[in-house]
């Protein structure tokens, strides 16, 4: 009679209630489907700048002072952030290794030195992934110390927007910076006409107007390709003691945790990021990357503030972004000196200190604790101004953060 009874009410006794349209639970999957879509339109494209000048000033410099190939550098670093951004779904950047850029631009290494250093860089980051190490550390280091990494690091960029960018080009540049700094908090925020294409091309009517350059960059044009590498062991043990060593600490506030705290932030409806998947795709990138005559790369919460700031809300600005380094690797790599010595410096500085502010403006959620504001603006100043201050801010803030607990 029991089995009479369903057939007759046509209900199968395996059968689970259909979820109404509608219902909490589905509209949570179709609000993650729409988050995980990649977007390509007018905002994205802002967005995909809101980078650039950090990464441009840094893969010059690694460039000539390492006599790199500039067709190998510019295409690998595009195809890697086309892959992050497919990857991740949000724009989640790539950026050059800032201490190893720094080591090399200013030692003038080699370029032997620098692969080795990024497959060492690659491994690491490998070793503390699949370990544990690295979500151990995640877990000790609190909130309000990752705070002042950020903060730390977006006083770096602010200090070298207005200290080397903005007044490179005399009071003409000085007149540029301000009319771009003017349009950005004019648009900033605005979905219809968002500010980094109209900044950029500020720069480049600036640079048409100024340099007779600009109109010989079609006699660099020609299609090139990366040329395949092989760092010995050798090169590993040199770029693990001279680029590795300096750099990991740095990589594990700001790439690492800074950066999960960053996407947490701005991201909230999607699902966390864990550090574990962070460091896997950081490796990834420095395990491939030196053999295809790459520079070292890593994710960032500067970055991430950047394209979040000019409009991006999904990888398709990361995409886009990776897009144009693919086309100036491709076909205007011979003339790439060319390009960066017209684009405008100022322009760049503005980017830069949107970057920055976009950092330091995250220390307002620590504004009701004045003691956990304290702390986090002594581990900036610390990361900011100290030798190896990424890693000496974030033991020190750390340890002042216990004491804190402990006392309250």
């Amino acid at each position: 009679m029991r089995g009479a009874g369903r057939r007759a009410t046509g209900v199968e006794e395996s059968a689970e209630p259909r979820e109404p349209v509608g219902s909490p639970s589905l509209d949570a999957r179709r609000s993650t489907l729409d988050a995980r879509r990649l977007r390509f339109d007018r905002n994205e494209l802002s967005g995909a700048f809101g980078d650039l000048g950090t990464d441009l000033p840094l893969i010059v410099g690694m460039i000539l002072s390492a006599r790199l190939d500039a067709a190998s550098v510019l295409i690998v670093y595009g195809l890697l952030q086309v892959a992050t951004g497919l990857v991740y779904r949000m724009p989640m950047p790539v950026q050059p290794l800032k201490a190893v850029a720094a080591l090399v631009i200013t030692q003038r290494l080699p370029a032997a030195t620098l692969y080795g250093g990024g497959l060492a860089i690659g491994l690491t980051m490998l070793l503390l992934s699949v370990t544990g190490l690295l979500g151990r550390l995640a877990r000790l280091v609190p909130k309000v110390v990752v705070r002042g990494i950020q903060a730390g690091l977006g006083l770096q960029l602010a200090g070298l927007a207005l200290r080397d960018y903005v007044p490179s080009a005399g009071p003409a540049g000085w007149a540029l910076a301000a009319a771009a700094f003017a349009v950005t908090l004019a648009l900033l925020g605005n979905r219809r006409l968002p500010p980094a294409p109209f900044v950029v091309l500020l720069g480049v009517l600036f640079a048409l107007a100024t340099s007779a350059d600009a109109w010989r960059l079609w006699d660099g044009f020609g299609v090139a390709l990366p040329t395949l590498r092989a760092p010995t062991w050798a090169d590993v043990t040199a770029g693990f003691v001279l680029l590795a060593l300096p750099q990991i600490p740095l990589s594990l506030g700001n790439s690492v945790l800074a950066t999960r705290q960053m996407a947490t932030d701005l991201f909230p409806d999607r699902p966390p990021l864990s550090v574990r998947r962070i460091g896997l795709t950081y490796s990834a990138m420095n395990l491939v990357s030196p053999f295809l005559g790459g520079v070292p790369t890593c994710h960032g919460s500067g970055g991430m503030a950047g394209h979040y700031a000019f409009g991006a809300r999904t990888g398709g600005s990361v995409v886009l972004y990776g897009l144009f380094w693919l086309v100036l690797g491709l076909f205007f790599s011979a003339g790439f000196a060319t390009v960066v010595a017209i684009f405008p410096k100022p322009v760049l500085g503005v980017l830069l200190l949107v970057e920055a502010l976009a950092l330091l403006v995250l220390l307002r959620d620590l504004a009701d604790d004045a003691s956990e504001l304290w702390l986090a603006l002594l581990v900036a100043l610390i990361a900011s101004m100290v030798p190896y201050g990424y890693l000496v801010g974030m033991v020190v803030g750390t340890v002042l953060a216990a004491v804190m607990r402990r006392g309250r």
